[in-house]
């Protein structure tokens, strides 16, 4: 039977949508889902350790969110825009696909001016093209060396929550919007997935002799971006760039699953990733450049057996790749007793283990 949109709906009471992160990483809530027979525990997120042993592996995505959310003024009106930045197109000539907000008043050839916390000029950007009904060229007028761009970038930009979680970024989000094994610059958004480990559990899995792996994607707004098919095999994604290293490579594919050993993608960025850079015998390759795959029922997952993934929004790209893996009526059940039980839901929400 073919996988449809509709099947992946659940009701969400707004509550339940987390506007915060829990005080300390690792103590939100935990659901433990089994595939094998269909049981779900509840637990709190540091007890992961307990479900793992010496030679299993997690991979991390190790991506960093960047302030992508700056606020700009429209010369002659004065009037205030939102712009997004989405990729950087041209270093050289600091071209940038953004999102405008509202789009109606930003045509090719205005400028933007934009101010530090004193009222002072520090950027003046210029539209240069439009390529959706919301997405603008811009080009950056700056003298500077890339690393002084980078940094003034920095001192404007705002935490680039999601809109669902209806609030300003406040100084909190700087630190808990993040990773802390972020490295690589480029995301628009948190692998949410990995908010929840603390340098402590890091510290406590290393000791028990688990492995770390890591690899980039930068996730880019399509991740929140509706679908609007009913059938799935009809929807395409938007691409975002990924990377895996030979050294990751090395070490997922040493880790000996027939011997009962658990390779666990850390968030579903990370199957995303792994699931595109399979070779043609199914072990993990080397790879980069852009991936636009959407995993959905059935899909044979090839390298990872066990994964971490928060609560995802109702018909979203994520909550199906997760049915993908789990089974869509084991999850649908999860999601029902996660509402049921008051589990809190999205970027800053609760947990879920799925063996």
């Amino acid at each position: 039977m073919k996988a449809k949109l509709s099947q992946f709906n659940y009701d969400l009471p707004e509550g339940l949508i987390a506007k915060y992160p829990t005080p300390n990483r690792d103590e939100s809530r935990l659901m433990v889902v089994h595939r094998d027979t269909g049981k779900i525990e509840h637990k709190i997120f540091k007890e992961v350790i307990d479900y793992f042993e010496d030679g299993d592996t997690f991979i991390f995505n190790n991506t960093k969110v960047f302030p992508a959310r700056m606020y700009g003024i429209k010369e002659k009106t004065e009037a205030n825009i939102e712009v997004f930045l989405l990729r950087e197109l041209n270093s050289e000539n600091k071209l940038w696909d953004v999102l405008v907000d509202p789009a109606r008043k930003i045509r090719v050839g205005n400028k933007l001016f934009f101010k530090n916390k004193d009222g002072d000029d520090r950027l003046v950007a210029e539209v240069v093209d439009n390529t959706t009904s919301r997405g603008r060229t811009i080009r950056f007028y700056f003298d500077g060396t890339e690393e002084e761009f980078g940094e003034i970038l920095e001192e404007l930009g705002h935490t680039p929550l999601p809109k669902y979680i209806d609030r300003e970024a406040e100084e909190i989000d700087l630190e808990r919007f993040q990773t802390i094994y972020a490295k690589e610059t480029g995301a628009v958004a948190a692998p949410t997935a990995g908010l929840h480990f603390s340098k402590e559990l890091m510290k406590r899995l290393e000791i028990k002799g688990i492995n770390f792996a890591e690899l980039t994607l930068h996730i880019g707004l399509g991740t929140f971006r509706s679908i609007d098919v009913e059938d799935l095999s009809k929807h395409k994604m938007d691409a975002e760039y990924f990377r895996v290293t030979d050294d990751t490579v090395d070490i997922v594919n040493n880790t000996d699953k027939h011997g009962g050993r658990k390779v666990c993608a850390v968030g579903t960025t990370v199957m995303r990733a792994i699931e595109t850079a399979v070779s043609a015998t199914g072990k993990l390759k080397a790879a980069e450049g852009w991936t636009n795959k959407f995993i959905f029922p059935k899909y044979e997952f090839n390298i990872a057996n066990s994964m971490i993934t928060n609560f995802h929004l109702p018909k979203s790209s994520l909550l199906i790749m997760v049915a993908a893996f789990a089974g869509t009526d084991l999850i649908i059940d999860a999601y029902e007793q996660a509402v049921k039980e008051k589990y809190r839901f999205f970027s800053y929400g609760d947990a879920m283990l799925i063996l």
